[in-house]
């Protein structure tokens, strides 16, 4: 069978929040025992454009692949190679914009089922761009959520953000007038910036709170003060070895002591049950996002069969 070409469109009408919340729970499940492998980011360019990488394979469930994505000026571009692991035949090409837009607010989902705290009713998110659309919807997917308030530098941006959230989500959307007002009194506090500099810091996080940062995923960039990463009494991310070399949330409070390595776990582990996360409703937890290849494998998978199932896609001739 010739490999299926899916565009954005075509994903658009396969995928459901609620799908890549089950696939990506499923993949980081499997991470977690053992049973799939992931490859951390690689990067190569030039200060006009990089180009991304990012391999996973799960046997378990059929597949392997590989992200890639460039970053230029005229923008980003991301797309998505699907392969059957036990014939080595690509089956799927896929355009992976939106579906990585849907992963990533997924992941951040199984965070927060895993780590918030289960009468978690209050959201507060900083940044209000296409990444935070899905924070909000995969966190009121997972958690009875009553209330959201949200904060971006932008006014117009931030109100039109507010509305547009509010019908979706069918929950009140309220913008905050600073980043402070927006994560006090937080159960959950999303971070979703291109900040370079932190934008959560740890005197405005209530007990009990639970924070999924996703947007710094270079060593130079930070979303969290040192205050917010020494309050957490867990701390989980998706990849250790990835964090290693793209999380400056983690990597600069290291160097003055304020945490090690040996009490970062990752997700996968929470999900596998092989690590326990929140342990009291007091506890400060923290999910660090940088987004995992067997997290677009799993969601890809998923679209794929979907996909061909109903005849969907352009077939490519090789």
């Amino acid at each position: 069978m010739a490999p299926f070409l899916l565009t954005e469109k075509d994903v658009e009408g396969l995928l459901r929040m609620d799908d890549a919340l089950a696939a990506v729970e499923e993949g980081l499940g499997a991470l977690g025992r053992g049973d799939a492998t992931n490859r951390p980011r690689q990067r190569v360019g030039t200060r006009e454009a990089t180009v991304n990488v990012m391999l996973a394979s799960w046997p378990g469930r059929g597949y392997a692949g590989f992200k890639y994505y460039t970053t230029s000026r005229a923008g980003i571009r991301f797309w998505v190679h699907l392969v059957d692991i036990a014939t080595g035949e690509l089956v799927a090409v896929i355009q992976a914009d939106r579906l990585g837009q849907q992963r990533t607010g997924a992941v951040s989902g199984v965070a927060t089922k895993y780590l918030a705290r289960s009468d978690a009713s209050t959201v507060g998110i900083i940044g209000t761009g296409w990444q935070a659309e899905s924070q909000l919807e995969a966190v009121c997917a997972v958690r009875s959520i009553r209330r959201i308030r949200c904060f971006g530098r932008d006014k117009p941006r931030r109100e039109a953000f507010a509305t547009k959230m509010s019908s979706v989500l069918g929950v009140p959307v309220h913008t905050a007038g600073s980043a402070e007002e927006a994560i006090r009194d937080a159960d959950v506090a999303i971070a979703a910036t291109n900040a370079p500099q932190p934008v959560i810091r740890g005197d405005w996080l209530r007990a009990g709170c639970h924070i999924n940062a996703i947007g710094a995923n270079r060593l130079e960039t930070r979303e969290l003060d040192d205050a917010a990463v020494r309050r957490c009494a867990f701390v989980a991310t998706d990849s250790i070895e990835q964090a290693k070399e793209e999380s400056g949330d983690l990597v600069e409070p290291m160097k003055r002591g304020l945490i090690t390595w040996d009490r970062i776990h990752e997700i996968g582990e929470v999900v596998a049950g092989k690590v326990q996360g929140r342990t009291n409703d007091d506890d400060v937890t923290l999910f660090k996002s940088h987004g995992m290849a067997i997290e677009d494998v799993a969601v890809a998978a998923l679209v794929y069969e979907r996909a061909r199932d109903r005849g969907i896609g352009k077939p490519i001739s090789l």
